[in-house]
Order: C-alpha cells, then structure tokens, then sequence
C-alpha cells in the first residue's frame, strides 16, 4: 500500500493548519456491502476459513467492542468478512487519512474510520468510540496492541485496557488469526507464502453482564491470555511447512544479533538463510519454522528464543548504560491529512533520556522523554518507502528512515524495556537540559490506552 508523499519545506510545513477532530460516523449499508464485496476479491485464494464461539448470546446489530491480533495486511479484510452485515467503525492510525488533498480523509470518515496517532495520548478517542457505541449504536474495532506483530508473538497491550471495558460498558469479541503471519509477515516485504492457509476465530469474550462483574484486573488477565498467541509455535504444531525460498528474506530485520559472535547489525535474512557477515555463521529458516546451524552449535532453535535472548541484551545495556541509538536519518512530517510531508534529512539519538531528534538545517528539535509511552510507533518497509521509527505528538507526527542498519526492531523493544524499567523505579531519570517538547513550547503528556 502506498500514500501521498509530497517534498515541502519544513517551515512551510509546519505553519499549515491541524485538520479539526470529527465525530465518527455509522457507515450506511451501501458502504458496508460494498466493504464485503471488495474484501472478497482481496482474500481470493487465501483459503481463509472461519469459525466462531459464543456469539449467540448477543444480537447481530448490538454494539460491541471488537478486539483482534494484528498479524498482517489481511487483518481487516478478515474482519470485514466475519462482521458483516454490523455497523462498524475502526481505530486507526491518523496516516492511513492522508492522500488526494484530504479525499482519502472523507472516504475513511465516511465508512467509519476513528483516527487515532499511534502511541500518543488521545484523550478524544475514548469520547470517540464512546459516541460511536452509544449514540450512534455501532460496534468498533480496535487493534490494541496499535502495530503489527514483528516476531509472531502478541505485542505488549496497554495496561489500562481493563478500565477501558469498564468505561465503554459494552459486551467484548475477540477476533484471533493464525496462519495469517505465517503467510504475509512483516518483515518479509510483501511476500505472500501461498501455501499457508490462515483462518480466524470469532468468540465473545465478554458479555456485558461479565465486564461489570469481573475486576479491572480480572478483565485485563483475560485479554493478556487471549492475546498469548505464538504464530510459529501455530506452524510447529499444525505442521505447517512453507518451502518458498524467500522465507528467510528480512529475516535479518527481526534477528539483528548474531548469537555466535555477539556482534549486532551484521546479520543478512536471505533466500532460507540468516547468515552474519562479520563471523560467517549461517543459519537455515528450515520450512517447519525452526532455526538450523549450517555448521556448530544452534544457539537458538526457534526465532522467539532469539529474539527472547535479544531482549535481556538490551534490557542489560539500559540497566548498565550503554545503551544508544545514533542514526542518520530522513525525515516525514504528518500534521494534516492532505499528504505526507518530506522535510529532509536529520539525526536521531535514543538513550536513557528518551528520544532526540534534530534537523532541517537546526529549524527541527524534539526531545521525547522514555516515560513518553510503554510502546513505540515502529514499521517494515511502511508505505513501500523503508523501516521506520516514529515519534511525536497530537500536533506534528515525524516519520524517520534510518539510513544504516537493522535498528528498527531494536530500538522498539528497548523503548518497552526503557518504559517497564522506568515506571518499575529500576531506573532514574538522568539529569537533562530539556523536557519533552511540543511546537507550542508546552510539555507533552504521556500516551494513554490505545
């Protein structure tokens, strides 16, 4: 999927004026059918198959909040397939608004979008799927884990979704993929493994009767265990195997690490191998899913494992302090819904005092602090453009593409770990010369329950 990139001065673009918040609109049933028309031609020859649990204890037009695993593109199409005929309106990322001078803006209100900025306090949104369920008597459908999966494991939910139950009062449906990563992974650039048939289950989770009665904490439990998948555990399993000799292309940009040699940035996901150009251990991605040495000892035999052990690297370099991320990169701007905005080139640095970006020939400062967010807006190849780390406010969202290295996958794990490390006081907030910044001067908030 592409967008409307445009290349704009960053003053000029920084004097436009903000898009004012709608309220979210019912889509009618001309939008809905012609929704299902088209997500019929977008998942010819998946072989998706349904199935659902419970769903007869509530009506088929009673507004609901309806939560899925994001896996991949087909995410929506599925949805769209389970829930039709109901009315719905979708959370989603303010991006997906932009294009053809703010066209795409009035077709996404139109058929029911919410936009919402990725890992970025947003107060309206709650109001939003508030009014939708309540005054306009529409279902909405959430993503809360608000990006896709990188490894094929659930990635971390936001702690508040429990009193997100409890405030919208409304019966809770679950929507879980499998197969769906394992087909068209995120980090493979669009490859489809045709071979892989995915289907999705539909179950109620929670009727309304059972989000009053149950605790806050209760309810949060309940979506953590509904959200523990493992997509290649599903593979291993079902015996699933996926001989396409691009399965590894990418691979690199979720296994940055060599395991052998311990240096980062050097491992290259091509054809079925993962192979590390600074020691020349190799490694095959076999059509089971498991991780094979060509030579010696198999230090991790299953991407999770890998990625796990990647995780306590970098969770032990914020605790000792060598920690940093110091790139080179471009730099996009979003602050309407009329284009996305190439501002140029620009630097970023993350470490113990969060996010610092800098640019546009010193017209471009932002400092993000690390108790900005308990996740990070991060994205593979993002609108066929390149990898892409995200930062920002509800006034200006910056787009950067590291111009060297993996550092994606990195940089979004160590700003969770950073997140767990601060809020659980194992970490002080080293002494700076900034706060968090916004355009307006004023200090930005931390973000909220997606």
């Amino acid at each position: 999927m592409k967008n409307t990139f445009k290349n704009v001065d960053y003053d000029v673009v920084m004097a436009k004026p903000r898009p004012k918040r709608k309220k979210p609109v019912k889509p009618n049933i001309f939008w809905r059918t012609l929704i299902r028309i088209l997500t019929i031609f977008n998942l010819a020859g998946t072989g998706v198959t349904y199935t659902t649990e419970r769903m007869e204890r509530i009506a088929k037009d009673e507004p609901c909040l309806i939560l899925m695993n994001h896996s991949c593109f087909m995410d929506m199409p599925i949805a769209y397939q389970l829930l039709y005929p109901r009315p719905l309106n979708i959370v989603c990322s303010s991006d997906a608004f932009v294009g053809f001078g703010g066209l795409m803006a009035w077709l996404m209100y139109t058929i029911g979008c919410i936009p919402t900025q990725k890992f970025v306090t947003d107060v309206s949104l709650i109001k939003d799927m508030t009014y939708a369920l309540k005054e306009k008597k529409s279902s909405v459908l959430m993503y809360p884990e608000a990006s896709y999966s990188f490894d094929g494991r659930a990635t971390q939910l936001p702690r508040k979704m429990g009193v997100l139950l409890k405030k919208l009062d409304v019966p809770v449906i679950m929507i879980e993929t499998k197969g769906a990563f394992n087909r068209n992974p995120l980090y493979n650039e669009l490859q489809a493994r045709k071979s892989v048939k995915a289907s999705a289950h539909m179950r109620l989770l929670y009727t309304r009767e059972e989000v009053r009665e149950k605790s806050v904490q209760e309810l949060s439990d309940g979506l953590d265990e509904a959200f523990g998948f493992d997509n290649w555990a599903w593979q291993k399993e079902n015996g699933v195997e996926i001989h396409d000799t691009f399965r590894a292309d990418g691979l690199s940009r979720i296994l940055w690490k060599c395991p052998h040699c311990g240096v980062e940035g050097k491992m290259d996901g091509r054809g079925i191998h993962l192979t590390c150009s600074h020691c020349g251990k190799k490694y095959e991605l076999t059509p089971i899913g498991d991780l094979k040495a060509l030579e010696g000892e198999t230090e991790f035999a299953t991407v999770p494992a890998w990625n796990d052990w990647q995780r306590s690297q970098v969770r032990q370099s914020i605790l000792d302090g060598s920690y940093k991320l110091d790139v080179d990169v471009d730099i996009t701007v979003m602050v309407d819904f009329k284009a996305l905005y190439n501002v140029g080139a620009g630097h970023l640095t993350h470490d113990l005092t969060g996010f610092h970006l800098t640019g546009c020939d010193g017209r471009l400062e932002y400092h993000q602090k690390p108790q900005h967010c308990y996740g990070l807006y991060a994205d593979y190849y993002w609108y066929e453009v390149g990898d892409m780390i995200c930062v920002g406010n509800n006034d200006v969202m910056y787009y950067c593409f590291p111009k060297g290295g993996d550092v994606v996958a990195k940089t979004r794990m160590a700003v969770e770990e950073m997140y767990k490390l601060y809020k659980s006081r194992q970490l002080k907030m080293p002494e700076t010369r900034f706060e968090q910044t916004v355009p307006d001067g004023k200090t930005a908030e931390p973000c909220h329950t997606k």
